[in-house]
């Protein structure tokens, strides 16, 4: 029976500033990347957050990124590698502690946007990422982009990896996702999302912006809280898996 995880970020409004549909992304998603203060979420939005994920029965995961409010964490900040590895840590460990207020843990780490997509290419920061994981918890699962560096360097430090794939994202031939600045890059209709899903899903390929078929792979699929509509995105979504026989859960989750 296939099986896959349903991932999304959630948690990313931070003061008076509302970002995405956390609870309606959450009544549909298996696991859930957990903003950390960084580059959205505060600590009242987190502990909120993480309230919901019990409530649903949502695997919860750290999502740390990027110092970059402005931006959204989706710049990119050249740091070195301990920085980087210090960065992670500190995130890591603050939900870490809002899970354990709540009675609960942490299920897996997530890097954020421009942290995710550097660490993707560059093995140095990939292993700075996966050295954060191990030293906070060695049992968290690292999630990274499918066949990136953030996967081997997760593999390579003994961790349990999640190889992400997305279906509300345009991929380039090689594999890449196409550069959000870039029209088409981020796909919004629900009925090319669930299509593209069931195509990763049930075929192990995707259709890149330029045509052609490639393969991909993938443990999770993610979708981005801060798409208009996510909400509905993932109810539509997690209807159009389950409709075509496949069981939708959290990672580890054997019920």
């Amino acid at each position: 029976m296939r099986r896959i995880d349903l991932n999304g970020d959630v948690g990313e409004s931070f003061g008076s500033h509302a970002i995405g549909d956390d609870e309606g992304m959450l009544r549909h998603i298996t696991s859930a990347n957990v903003a950390c203060g960084f580059h959205g979420g505060d600590p009242s939005v987190m502990r909120r957050t993480v309230g919901l994920a019990v409530a649903h029965g949502v695997a919860i995961g750290a999502h740390p990124g990027f110092a970059d409010l402005t931006g959204f964490g989706r710049r990119e900040i050249l740091m070195e590698a301990r920085e980087v590895e210090d960065l992670v840590v500190y995130q890591i460990g603050a939900l870490a502690g809002v899970a354990k207020s709540a009675r609960t843990r942490l299920h897996h780490v997530k890097p954020h946007g421009a942290l995710y997509n550097m660490a993707a290419r560059d093995r140095l920061l990939a292993a700075a990422v996966a050295r954060a994981v191990v030293a906070v918890d060695d049992t968290l699962i690292l999630f990274g982009l499918a066949g990136s560096c953030l996967i081997e360097a997760g593999e390579a430090s003994g961790l349990q990896t999640a190889a992400e794939v997305f279906a509300d994202r345009a991929y380039r031939a090689d594999g890449s996702l196409v550069p959000r600045a870039q029209p088409g890059a981020v796909i919004d209709d629900p009925t090319e999302v669930v299509e593209r899903a069931l195509q990763i899903v049930q075929d192990g390929t995707t259709t890149s912006c330029s045509g052609e078929v490639i393969e991909l792979r993938g443990d999770s699929i993610c979708l981005h809280g801060d798409t208009p509509g996510a909400g509905g995105l993932a109810a539509r979504l997690r209807s159009g898996l389950e409709g075509a026989g496949i069981t939708v859960a959290a990672i580890g989750d054997e019920g």
